[in-house]
């Protein structure tokens, strides 16, 4: 299954990444490294390469936090901490195109949220969410945020889980105030699960399509600024008929991600998967 649905297709991409091919019929016209050459050459996708570290680093900053406080609050007992837990992650099983279409009408230029500020005379305050360069990478991290930190929240909500209530109460006889017992033992305690967390969040980050092609569509994310690899692939790829190039790009982004996960794992996951190899190794 993993040769058959994994390995082929990137094998058979990175064939068709040396030729200039339409996408049917066997491929003729052999380019060799132009088309690799061609992508770092690029400054549209150098443009969407930086677009993605971007994502990346402000996901980890922005929604880790977040997810990290809400969690502590709703792992304590509250009135109606079921309901908070799941309007929190209803953003998360809603589908991207629901979710894309809906804050693009909310946030374009006379839309609800400019309409709101407008009524309660703060009209100077309304913007071009979308189209402003200086702004649209930001509005998509609001949307980034709102979506996934509902996922990072019941990870993490699990991870709490499996820490034994025995330590805080041992903490709380030892004098500990609350916040001096979430510092000490259950942040550490929880590290091995947002080290996961964050793993799964660059991976997504690098990955990231359905929102921005939803919103931005295939030209205005390039000039607003929120151009990613896999927008630039598709782009590039599929809608100006060069399928070889597309296929080229998917090897370039595979080779990124891949490489990125094998240095995460090597140096962000090494202790927490030593030991969980059988084998005595």
């Amino acid at each position: 299954m993993f040769l058959a649905f994994v390995i082929f297709p990137v094998l058979l991409a990175a064939y068709y990444g040396f030729y200039k091919w339409k996408g049917y019929g066997p491929p003729t016209n052999f380019v060799g490294l132009d088309n690799y050459v061609t992508i770092l050459q690029d400054q549209a996708f150098r443009d969407a390469l930086w677009h993605n570290g971007l994502i990346v680093v402000l996901s980890l900053v922005f929604q880790g936090p977040i997810a990290i406080g809400l969690a502590l609050l709703l792992n304590r007992r509250m009135r109606g901490r079921s309901v908070i837990r799941v309007l929190i992650f209803v953003p998360y099983v809603i589908a991207e195109v629901i979710v894309g279409t809906a804050w693009a009408l909310l946030l374009q230029t006379n839309g609800a949220v400019n309409g709101v500020l407008k009524s309660i005379g703060l009209g100077w305050l309304s913007e071009d969410w979308l189209a402003n360069p200086k702004l649209a990478i930001w509005t998509l991290m609001l949307i980034l945020t709102w979506k996934y930190v509902g996922f990072a929240v019941i990870l993490f909500l699990a991870g709490m889980q499996n820490i034994p209530e025995e330590l805080s109460e041992a903490a709380a006889v030892d004098g500990a105030s609350y916040w001096q017992t979430q510092r000490r033992i259950i942040l550490p305690l929880l590290g091995p699960t947002i080290r996961i967390w964050a793993f799964l969040s660059i991976i997504g980050a690098l990955q990231l399509f359905d929102l921005v092609y939803i919103i931005w569509g295939q030209y205005v994310s390039s000039t607003a600024g929120t151009s990613t690899m896999v927008t630039y692939m598709v782009n590039e790829g599929r809608n100006a008929g060069n399928y070889g190039y597309g296929n080229a790009v998917a090897v370039v982004l595979f080779i990124i991600s891949m490489v990125i996960a094998l240095l995460y794992q090597r140096f962000v996951l090494r202790r927490d998967t030593e030991g969980a190899l059988t084998g005595g190794r």
